[in-house]
């Protein structure tokens, strides 16, 4: 079954519809009331980091292995959790509230959605698959001021081309993601 995780977790915690962001302005392609651009942030910055985190083995070991009580910004973010979350906040013109809370549900309910998508003895190849499936979809709603790519050390995150569409693009995308299927460090052959 195919999901669109970002969609999901937004519909699960009641948030409004995320919008795409304009490859040319880096911003959203539509004007996105105040209120809403605390989950324009947060939703994709928080499923980008959690792609990011299950591309090791270690990530993905433990993304199988937690209950969905964990505090995962925490382990997604790692030592840079209170940046991460500074920069969702100031997106969202959030200065006097406490987003911690709010971020680290959106990880819970993603964990959640996830686990209830893949096979119930998934293995790490499974989860960095799925997460390699949504990847281009996630990213097509992340807000380029958050610069979450820079953050997490993974610049092709903020590659602007992540945000395009259309036929070329597609076809791109698509060759791309047959030579980045994720491979696990045991599949590794050494000559």
């Amino acid at each position: 079954m195919s999901i669109n995780l970002l969609e999901t977790v937004q519909k699960n915690l009641g948030y409004p519809p995320l919008h795409k962001i304009d490859p040319n302005t880096q911003d959203v392609y539509e004007n996105t009331p105040a209120e809403d651009k605390f989950s324009q942030a947060a939703i994709p910055a928080v499923l980008t980091a959690m792609y990011n985190y299950v591309q090791s083995d270690e990530g993905a070991a433990a993304f199988l292995q937690n209950d969905n009580s964990t505090n995962w910004i925490s382990k997604i973010f790692d030592d840079k959790t209170k940046k991460a979350v500074d920069t969702i906040s100031s997106y969202a013109l959030q200065s006097n509230a406490d987003p911690i809370l709010s971020v680290n549900e959106i990880a819970a309910e993603a964990v959640k959605v996830v686990k209830e998508n893949i096979s119930e003895h998934a293995d790490i190849k499974e989860v960095k698959l799925f997460f390699s499936n949504q990847i281009n979809t996630i990213l097509l709603y992340l807000p380029a001021a958050l610069h979450m790519g820079k953050l997490l050390q993974n610049d092709t995150l903020d590659d602007t081309t992540n945000k395009m569409e259309g036929p070329v693009s597609g076809l791109m995308k698509s060759i791309g993601s047959v030579f980045s299927t994720p491979v696990t460090d045991k599949e590794i052959k050494v000559q």
